[in-house]
């Protein structure tokens, strides 16, 4: 059994269940100083999380994840109970195995390895880790990078381990990820009987031009690196329940996916105008998930794609497909950010499930990295 999957199994173990960590912090800390990192404990709230660093020096690359998983369903569904992880023809089952525990365990060897190789590298390593990502991500990575930029602590390069691969392992290198930006939509009408439909107002006959401009409108064009904008309507309620009585208005969540070509404010600008145009009686709260972030080409996105295809063998593609990720709260301060992580065809799922052999070829991958941005060979 290799280290990358002893430690694995050692982290799936733990019920980390959103915003518990369940001990697998801890574990990572402990290996992390006997290699020579300094451990930074980070509480907000009922969050755990950790900032850990090896050098002084800059530049800095920063490995960042979490250690939260979210929850796992009916077990007795599940092949193997979700906390106790069994491999099963060569793959590792168990809740959090690809998202994101393996990658972790392969940060954690990668580095042993590297410092072992490398004892004076140049430049400083570090881990930003959190247990509230799959939950609301208010008291995890947002509130360490406040804490970083308070004291002027800057990543250069910073590598999520978030599962980035479709059908083998870094075939998909994340470089970016689209903004998601959501409403509640209230449209109000008027209450009354069906039979006397010209005493009332149907709000759900009024919002039905406007929710059908809003689906068909073209926000953006997209570019090269992001899809067009996209809006869906996610939930929709209305009524009494019963058959005889009009409402008195209609609750809608609504999303955007959206890209570089637009923003926030643009969105909610033109939403207001379309809802406007149609004489709409409504209240809207927004909330924004994330702004879009983009990577470009730069030493990161090449050693990263350098790394798949010396240790896997093929390249790699760049994308900015999926939902959000920590990634949005790192970008801003400057540093340059990638996704690289196991596959994400479980992810989520019933029986979720990482590769053994993935496991140390990721490790690989990894280290690959460090030796290119922090040494001289």
């Amino acid at each position: 059994m290799s280290s990358t999957l002893e430690l694995a199994i050692e982290l799936i173990s733990r019920p980390s269940v959103t915003p518990d960590d369940a001990g697998c912090q801890q574990l990572m800390i402990e290996r992390l100083q006997a290699i020579g990192f300094n451990i930074e404990q980070m509480r907000f709230g009922e969050v755990d999380n950790f900032w850990a660093r090896r050098g002084n020096e800059e530049p800095l690359f920063a490995f960042a994840g979490h250690t939260d998983v979210v929850p796992t369903g009916d077990p007795d569904v599940w092949r193997s109970p979700p906390f106790e992880p069994q491999i099963i023809d060569g793959l590792l089952y168990g809740r959090g195995a690809a998202d994101m525990k393996g990658s972790l365990a392969a940060m954690v060897t990668a580095c042993e390895a590297f410092v072992a190789d490398h004892p004076d590298h140049s430049g400083s390593i570090a881990f930003l880790i959190t247990s509230d990502e799959e939950g609301p991500a208010t008291e995890g990575t947002v509130k360490v990078i406040e804490r970083l930029e308070s004291r002027g602590e800057k990543i250069k390069w910073c590598l999520v381990g978030e599962p980035s691969s479709t059908t083998r392992l870094g075939d998909v290198i994340k470089n970016g990820r689209r903004g998601s930006h959501n409403a509640r939509l209230v449209i109000h009408g008027k209450q009354g009987h069906v039979a006397y439909p010209h005493l009332a107002s149907n709000p759900i006959h009024l919002a039905a031009p406007a929710l059908l401009e809003l689906t068909t409108v073209e926000w953006d064009r997209g570019n090269d690196h992001f899809p067009p904008t996209t809006f869906q309507i996610s939930n929709i309620n209305g009524g009494t329940g019963t058959t005889n009585v009009i409402p008195g208005s209609v609750e809608l969540l609504i999303n955007f996916r959206y890209s570089t070509e637009t923003t926030h404010q643009r969105i909610e600008q033109r939403v207001a105008e379309i809802l406007d145009g149609h004489g709409l009686t409504y209240e809207i709260e927004w909330t924004l998930s994330g702004k879009p972030f983009l990577t470009e080409a730069g030493e990161l996105v090449e050693a990263a794609q350098t790394a798949v295809l010396e240790i896997a063998g093929y390249e790699s593609k760049l994308s900015t497909s999926g939902g959000t990720s920590d990634g949005r709260f790192i970008t801003p301060t400057g540093a340059q950010v990638l996704e690289l992580g196991p596959l994400n065809k479980t992810i989520h799922q019933v029986d979720e499930c990482v590769a053994v052999k993935d496991l140390d070829l990721l490790s690989s991958i990894y280290q690959r990295m460090l030796k290119e941005l922090l040494t001289t060979e």
